[in-house]
């Protein structure tokens, strides 16, 4: 008896010991993506969520560990699927740490899919939780049935997708799109991306060759070219391709050489260029307080306005030249024995200030009585602030913005069409969009919108986008009456001019008053009319934005008749991959505001395609189509 007791306790012993383990891995789970710091952008506020809410079982753990005692069977067993889902989400959030973000951005629409995954599993491993047999507080178990709500309402919710990121990386992607080769779209997505310093795309690179010794030479074959191409784009943007010498930008083997060279003939640190890591014949500061050779600063200057080590705004893009620094590495070099390479003088600052004087020039003669003068000065501004994004920023700065919007009201319709034009191309710098719209420029573009040439009308739906990006003036432009006119230029513009207005609206019905007005406006009719003339090449457009008017009671009675059910459906057959993922998202969001809308698709046998889309479709697709699915099956059940 004495022996079986004996055994007995043993066993206990090992029970509590394998309980106190699992509880201590799970914990250490949770603490470890806990420190995670560096969460892509497009996926940031989904990770953090989570994190927070996988926090939300350490009070668990903890009072479970002070209970000092073995789990019971089938608490234990529930915690192992609970260990199993908290190592998922550990899996997901270190690829959303460490993963490309050029990845993460492409496949936003999957990693989503792969939370909500996540949240299933979670929410099965406590629905086994049995809390009387573990004996738990109230306010314990209280905090449990919390994160049980979070974790069903998570799958619950819309797409968090950034909808402006999508449709940048849409674009650029797109094989027949003519702006996809379009640097202000490229500088915009390089930021979203925090792609834009040496850091930065060293890190991406290093990220992006892991990625594709992974994928392997078969797998995903289009996908890692998208990603590994566009990479090589943001590299151009940002300047290395100059910096580094044409091709060899970020070629680890030649940046190494050109280090261990430096270190072998050891020049102080302090001595070397943090761009080019060679030691510093002409330094200077730039605004930040930070030091630079002149010539590799210059060139990073002439695409950037911010400083490339500490990735601030610059104030201003002057160059003082650092004597000290210099005296000092000429005197090292003097003690050394150490010839400092001769470089080309420059003439950089003569140049500018000749530029400068000629721009000083340009803004003056915008304001001259003389309408030849006036005309020639608003061209010449347009061509050069066409030219380069350095050009925007000295344009701006040198105050041509004002007189320029005054220009927008000239009884010339030249010099309106070069004028807003002008300031389509200064909104493409971010700094300057809220200066614009200070200027009180969003009535005068919307003005031109609606009377202007029709280049001007086109170069104005362009600038109601570019001015869009930022909240309030889509807030702006939406109440100071510029939605319809962008209808009207969608039902009767050219082929550029309705792709502008269409982009446009898109941003603007970002906002949800704005779709309101959209609707009011009767964006719906020239919407389903380019759904009928596929030879546009707008239809992923039109559906995209249908998709978000879907959301609104007055969208729904407009797009609710059999006609546009039966056009949807045709496309979920017959479209291409991305026709079909947006056609079954306007149906979803259809069906989810009134079910029998999902009767009258299903007059048009599309059940089968379902199917088959939510089993081989793009990856947002395969949701959209689970979830449509998902929406028949309960209308059948109440049928």
């Amino acid at each position: 008896m004495a022996m079986e007791n004996a055994k007995m306790e043993i066993l206990r012993s090992n029970e509590g010991d394998e309980s106190n383990d699992l509880v201590a891995e799970m914990i250490e789970i949770i603490e470890t993506v806990g420190s995670y710091m560096g969460f892509r952008r497009t996926q940031r506020k989904e990770c953090l969520k989570l994190v927070r809410r996988l926090k939300l079982l350490i009070p668990l753990f903890e009072e479970i560990k002070e209970m000092n005692q073995s789990i019971p069977t089938r608490a234990f067993q529930s915690f192992v699927t609970l260990k199993k889902a908290l190592l998922s989400a550990k899996k997901l959030l270190k690829h959303c740490n460490f993963g490309s973000k050029i990845f993460l951005a492409l496949e936003s629409d999957a990693m989503m899919s792969r939370f909500l995954n996540v949240y299933d599993k979670l929410n099965e491993a406590l629905d086994g939780l049995k809390y009387q047999e573990l004996g738990i507080s109230e306010e314990v178990q209280e905090q449990i049935e919390l994160l049980r709500k979070q974790l069903q309402g998570a799958k619950r919710r819309t797409d968090t997708l950034d909808i402006e990121l999508a449709m940048d990386m849409m674009v650029i992607f797109s094989k027949n799109d003519e702006r996809n080769a379009d640097i202000a779209i490229l500088e915009r997505l390089a930021k979203r991306l925090d792609l834009y310093s040496i850091s930065d795309l060293e890190i991406e690179t290093v990220a992006v060759k892991k990625l594709v010794k992974e994928r392997g030479p078969t797998k995903h074959v289009e996908s890692t070219e998208q990603i590994v191409d566009l990479l090589k784009k943001f590299k151009k943007v940002a300047g290395f391709d100059a910096i580094n010498g044409g091709n060899k930008a970020f070629d680890d083997s030649s940046s190494l050489r050109c280090f261990d060279r430096c270190r072998s003939m050891l020049i102080p640190h302090e001595f070397l260029c943090p761009i080019s890591l060679e030691i510093m014949t002409d330094p200077v500061i730039i605004a930040t307080g930070q030091t630079y050779e002149r010539e590799s600063i210059q060139k990073w200057l002439n695409t950037h306005r911010t400083c490339p080590k500490t990735g601030e705004i610059l104030t201003h893009l002057a160059l003082a030249p650092n004597f000290a620094l210099r005296n000092l590495i000429l005197q090292w070099c003097e003690k050394n024995k150490y010839e400092l390479p001769k470089k080309e003088s420059f003439s950089i600052s003569e140049n500018q200030n000749a530029f400068m004087d000629e721009l000083s020039s340009l803004i003056q003669n915008l304001s001259s009585s003389q309408l030849a003068t006036q005309t020639q000065a608003v061209e010449k501004i347009r061509m050069l602030s066409k030219e380069n994004p350095e050009n925007r920023i000295l344009i701006a700065n040198s105050g041509a913005i004002p007189p320029l919007v005054k220009l927008l009201y000239s009884r010339n319709h030249k010099v309106k069409e070069h004028s807003v034009t002008s300031l389509l191309n200064l909104s493409l710098d971010e700094s300057n969009k809220r200066l614009i719209a200070r200027e009180g420029a969003i009535p005068a573009v919307i003005e031109v919108l609606q009377n202007g040439t029709d280049e001007a009308r086109e170069n104005s739906a362009a600038t109601l986008f570019s001015l869009s990006m930022l909240n309030e003036n889509k807030v702006m432009i939406g109440s100071l009456k510029g939605i319809p006119p962008l209808v009207k230029l969608l039902q009767n513009g050219s082929i550029r001019g309705k792709k502008d207005a269409a982009t446009a609206l898109f941003n603007l019905s970002l906002n949800q008053s704005n779709k309101t007005r959209a609707i009011k406006a009767g964006i719906i009719e020239p919407l389903v009319r380019i759904l009928n003339e596929k030879s546009l090449g707008m239809v992923d457009e039109a559906l995209s934005i249908l998709s978000l008017l879907a959301k609104q009671p007055e969208g729904v009675t407009g797009l609710g008749q059999l006609p546009v059910i039966k056009m949807l459906v045709g496309f979920v057959k017959d479209g291409t991959p991305k026709n079909k993922e947006c056609a079954t998202a306007v149906l979803l969001e259809l069906g989810m505001n009134k079910s029998c809308l999902i009767l009258a698709a299903l007059q048009y046998d599309v059940y089968d395609d379902l199917v088959e889309l939510s089993k081989s479709g793009t990856s947002r697709a395969q949701r959209k189509a689970n979830a449509l699915l998902q929406q028949i099956s309960k209308c059948e059940h109440i049928m």
